[in-house]
């Protein structure tokens, strides 16, 4: 295989959500910068030190204290809210008189604010709240996965792995043991970036996601929920559909269907780094072997994670054949929309995807039939 274009230096492929956002800034499609947004023309003005709200449990580790007992911490001060509930969340996400971020597992997030890349002026800490970490199987046979779910409870629960293979064969992929321990499913799903796994995964298999906000001008523990589906969720590269108010809550995964085949992979400069390019699909064949649906979805294949419905629709109606398959590939290669940088060049991407796609796609397709 041809080697990526650019520099074979070391360390730009890391998992360094700040880099990436100021990458996406670059490339000018996440729109013009704001002050405390990670551009470095637009420094975040100093405020005061850390507040945190009361009846929080004090602060996070990592702090330290300055003159006249003053808690000092890398990012921007921000006003610290342990929310011991989802109402108490929501309540606090109500709020819109000041920027408010939920922090989930914090892997995205918390690198971004000691970057001062993001500089919210309040932290709604939602891992005191035991209703969004649950898995359940729900009257369907699909899953409902809480939006604090662990990436590494993807890769061990016998449930996750019976009802969604392809969750379970992708979660080794992404990071590390350190971040899959602590990141969430719904912050990543939430954080949009389209170089990601779980989005391109989530996409292939269907899901949705419920997201809630407390009842505008209705009485406090009053809740709206809505539920989208993910295809809709993703508007832009680090962008999505939620409202600053909103919170998402859960990620419903459909069942699988009967002789249905799934399979992801990715190539990474280094496992655990960013891949250049990922393939996740799904193939449902009839009982005479030809393809009834089939989707494909790529990890960092455009501005957003995406969903290649027109080259998964060339495997519809006819059996996937070899021929069938590279077909599918060629598709998937020429309407994908990678961007290129020092790790990798366009084209290069684009032959990636071609490779990946093809060898996804047959390895589904295989596991459909057994």
């Amino acid at each position: 295989m041809a080697e990526p274009a650019g520099d074979g230096g070391g360390g730009g492929g890391r998992r360094d959500p700040g880099c990436r956002r100021l990458r996406a800034g670059r490339r000018g499609r996440a729109g013009g910068p704001r002050p405390g947004t990670g551009d470095p023309r637009h420094p975040v003005e100093p405020r005061s030190p850390v507040r945190t709200a009361a009846g929080a449990a004090g602060v996070t580790a990592g702090v330290a204290f300055g003159a006249g007992g003053r808690v000092v911490v890398k990012p921007p001060a921000f006003e610290y809210v342990a929310a011991a509930g989802l109402d108490e969340a929501l309540e606090a996400l109500a709020d819109t008189s000041v920027e408010t971020r939920p922090l989930a597992g914090g892997q995205s997030l918390v690198p971004m604010l000691n970057f001062r890349l993001a500089a919210p002026e309040r932290l709604v800490d939602l891992n005191g709240i035991e209703a969004l970490a649950g898995v359940e199987e729900t009257e369907s046979g699909g899953l409902r996965l809480g939006a604090m779910v662990r990436v590494r409870q993807l890769e061990r629960d016998p449930l996750i792995a019976r009802r969604a293979p392809l969750l379970a064969e992708a979660a080794p992929f992404i990071a590390h043991p350190q971040i899959r321990s602590r990141g969430t499913v719904g912050g990543s799903v939430a954080h949009a970036d389209p170089a990601a796994e779980l989005p391109a995964v989530l996409l292939t298999l269907g899901a949705r996601v419920r997201i809630a906000r407390r009842s505008r001008g209705g009485e406090p523990g009053s809740r709206v929920e809505r539920t989208l589906d993910l295809d809709d969720f993703f508007l832009g590269p680090f962008f999505s559909a939620l409202e600053p108010d909103e919170l998402l809550t859960a990620i419903e995964v459909p069942p699988s269907a009967p002789a249905e085949g799934t399979a992801f992979d990715e190539v990474a400069r280094r496992r655990g780094d960013y891949a250049l390019a990922g393939v996740a699909a799904r193939v449902r064949l009839d009982s005479g072997g030809v393809c009834g649906e089939a989707a494909i979805s790529l990890v960092n294949g455009g501005s957003t994670p995406c969903l290649m419905s027109e080259a998964a629709r060339t495997l519809v109606g006819s059996e996937p054949t070899p021929e069938a398959i590279e077909a599918a590939a060629a598709a998937c290669a020429a309407t994908c929309d990678p961007a290129a940088d020092m790790h990798a060049s366009e084209a290069y991407r684009r032959h990636l995807v071609r490779t990946l796609t093809a060898r996804v796609v047959s390895r589904a397709a295989d596991r459909a039939r057994t």
